[in-house]
């Protein structure tokens, strides 16, 4: 479970701070397993907590937080464009009471389309995963996507999934539409159910770009973004400076520093793709 990993992480952060739990701290814990029409209800029971910070991962479940809590400050995780989400006045003066690490960095969603025009050929058209149920994360994702298309004279097809049930159809219509790669957009459902996205891309005969390396490492082909688990280790600082007194609004929002491009060969191998050297020596890491 990736999750355990990204607490693991928040844990250790706030452990280099210092705390020690049980002690200093206490953590509870609430997941929706993809599921988005979870959230309002399982924010508002940690709200009934009263708990002193929360932490959030992704753009629905900060904004659930959001609508629950105006007073408990939120530490945010992975959110695509907290600006354009609603959640942040800016990047620099947050204001209310959210901060944390956004995953707002360029060009790294066109760079997932420039990276599949290298890898696969895609004959005009890029198929895209997108879950409409989270305009928030996938509005500025396809924005970036369609222009880095248009430059490439590439055209994208889109694909909803609002529920892992859904995952099947899509990847059977990329198939019958002999769409041979798929820019699946960062999101909470794919994340938690990237090994059935992985394994139903190579039986489709569909290379995959993901923003996180998870998918990579459960069969995805590549990844290109920031790490995730590091991710959650800033969010320890920012909880840490929270408890200490700081507002959230007064504290920036930081972006990315570090993003890597993660390979999979035996996935390449199963589809029969040759990853061009080029990009084989941009990796980051290659997973054999």
């Amino acid at each position: 479970m990736a999750y355990k990993a990204y607490l693991d992480a928040l844990k250790g952060g706030l452990r280099d701070a210092g705390y020690v739990e049980a002690r200093d701290i206490s953590f509870e814990y609430r997941f929706a397993d993809g599921r988005n029409d979870r959230l309002a209800e399982l924010a508002a029971e940690l709200v009934r907590m009263k708990p002193d910070v929360l932490v959030s991962h992704g753009t629905p479940a900060t904004q659930a937080a959001k609508r629950a809590t105006a007073s408990i400050p939120v530490v945010m995780v992975g959110i695509a464009d907290p600006v354009a989400a609603g959640l942040a006045e800016s990047l620099a003066r947050p204001g209310g009471n959210l901060t944390g690490v956004s995953n707002l960095a360029g060009d790294v969603v066109a760079k997932h389309v420039e990276l599949m025009a290298q890898v696969a050929s895609l004959r005009g058209v890029l198929a895209v995963l997108r879950n409409p149920a989270n305009p928030g994360a996938s509005a500025p994702q396809l924005k970036e996507a369609e222009s880095a298309a248009r430059l490439l004279g590439l055209r994208l097809q889109l694909f909803d999934v609002g529920a892992p049930g859904d995952l099947g159809a899509a990847f059977a219509g990329m198939a019958a539409a002999g769409l041979p790669a798929a820019l699946i957009l960062a999101d909470p459902l794919f994340l938690e159910h990237r090994r059935q996205i992985a394994e139903l891309a190579i039986n489709s005969r569909v290379a995959t770009v993901f923003p996180r390396s998870e998918s990579v490492e459960a069969g995805g082909l590549m990844s290109y973004g920031p790490n995730l688990v590091s991710q959650f280790r800033q969010a320890a600082i920012y909880v840490d400076r929270i408890l200490k007194g700081a507002k959230p609004a007064d504290l920036p929002i930081e972006q990315p520093t570090k993003l890597e491009l993660v390979l999979n060969r035996q996935t390449a191998q199963a589809l029969g793709l040759t990853v061009p050297p080029a990009v084989l020596l941009r990796a980051d890491r290659v997973i054999e």
